[in-house]
């Protein structure tokens, strides 16, 4: 390989990208939209659930129990009068939720059978209704808890406790935030979807310009010309790629654990991998339009949906788990999340730095056989 010709090729390229200021602004802008947009609206935490709480008792025990609603930071209480307007609420989805405490509820206390309190939920959005009982759940026997404790006490057993009591400490993201791994997981669904745009456009570019055959007729080779290409674009990405940790870091307040220079080799063999498959369909198709459709759909729903960014892929039918080994970004997406989040280093993750290496030289090769300087 020709050094002096590769840098020449890589000059070419980036005359072609800052002649079009626009291009280049939406190279930087897209990506950094795509993480504001993303990281403020896709959100899994469940919090302010409102609740009707319909207190037919109304007795100070009642309210003790009402009051813990209150006082959580997942609900937020509406109290109703009646059955019906509780109901009204929830389909107009007003409050998610609705808690109805009978009238007998403090008399019923301490008797050899446990008082029912319903809770009614709105199922629409299942995931977030599990979430909302789960909470509830635990606010109920915490509750009952001290019911049952301060019965006990009542009749002599002063050194009444709880015969287990867990004591739950949660690793890595112990305040249980859904941006801390949705941020790290976006980096690498945003940088898998630009890079392969940006190099979808390279090659069909030059055929539809006709610039095509003055490349041919030139002593640059298939290797220096895809090299001098990429390496504008792989500049462009690694600037992505700082600003992306940087609003990670200060605007979305995500901690970063591990080795930031780590994080950037990652990076760099990842865009590597991205920056070939555009240019792949780039050689394949031949049409800017083509290819960067084509680029789009291929990138995009993978990377979304089958790299474990948003689901956990120990949940999907076999085949899919199967499929997703060929998703480079499900490597990327555990590699940034265990530097992100574990501080972990290659030490613990050395097989998915090795099938992501793997996946950037395999689809360099492909990009590299595949384009031929030929008119045909």
């Amino acid at each position: 390989m020709n050094l002096q010709r590769t840098g020449a090729m890589a000059r070419k390229e980036w005359l072609h990208i800052i002649r079009d200021p626009r291009s280049l602004g939406m190279a930087i802008v897209i990506p950094m939209l795509l993480l504001v947009l993303f990281g403020y609206a896709l959100t899994l935490d469940v919090d302010r659930v409102g609740i009707a709480v319909w207190d037919q008792d109304n007795s100070s025990t009642s309210r003790e129990l009402v009051s813990r609603f209150a006082g959580s930071v997942y609900f937020s209480v509406q109290p109703v009068t009646s059955y019906g307007e509780g109901e009204r609420l929830i389909d107009q989805g007003k409050t998610l939720a609705a808690l109805v405490i009978p009238a007998d509820f403090s008399a019923q206390l301490g008797k050899t059978k446990p008082v029912e309190v319903q809770l009614i939920m709105d199922g629409s959005d299942s995931n977030t209704a599990t979430i909302a009982i789960g909470y509830a759940e635990a606010t109920i026997q915490a509750f009952s808890r001290e019911i049952t404790l301060r019965a006990l006490q009542q009749h002599g057993v002063s050194s009444a406790s709880a015969p287990i009591e867990l004591r739950p400490r949660v690793w890595f993201n112990s305040d249980m935030q859904s941006k801390n791994y949705i941020i790290p997981g976006l980096i690498a669904v945003i940088m898998m979807v630009i890079a392969a745009l940006l190099t979808s456009l390279t090659v069909a570019r030059e055929w539809e310009r006709g610039t095509m055959e003055q490349l041919i007729a030139t002593p640059v080779k298939g290797g220096e010309l895809i090299i001098g290409k990429l390496l504008p674009y792989f500049a462009i990405g690694m600037f992505d790629v700082l600003l992306a940790v940087l609003m990670g870091q200060y605007l979305f307040h995500v901690p970063l654990r591990g080795s930031v220079g780590l994080l950037f080799g990652m990076a760099a063999i990842f865009l590597v991998g991205a920056l070939s498959l555009g240019m792949v369909i780039s050689i394949v198709t031949k049409s800017q339009l083509l290819a960067s459709q084509l680029a789009m759909v291929l990138t995009f729903l993978p990377s979304f949906l089958l790299s474990g960014f948003m689901y956990s892929i120990a949940n999907m039918p076999r085949p899919l788990q199967v499929m997703t080994h060929l998703i480079p970004s499900r490597y990327f997406v555990t590699l940034l999340k265990g530097i992100y989040l574990k501080g972990v280093g290659l030490e613990t993750m050395a097989v998915e730095a090795g099938l992501l290496t793997l996946f950037a030289v395999v689809i360099l090769m492909v990009a590299h056989l595949k384009f031929t300087k030929r008119l045909d």
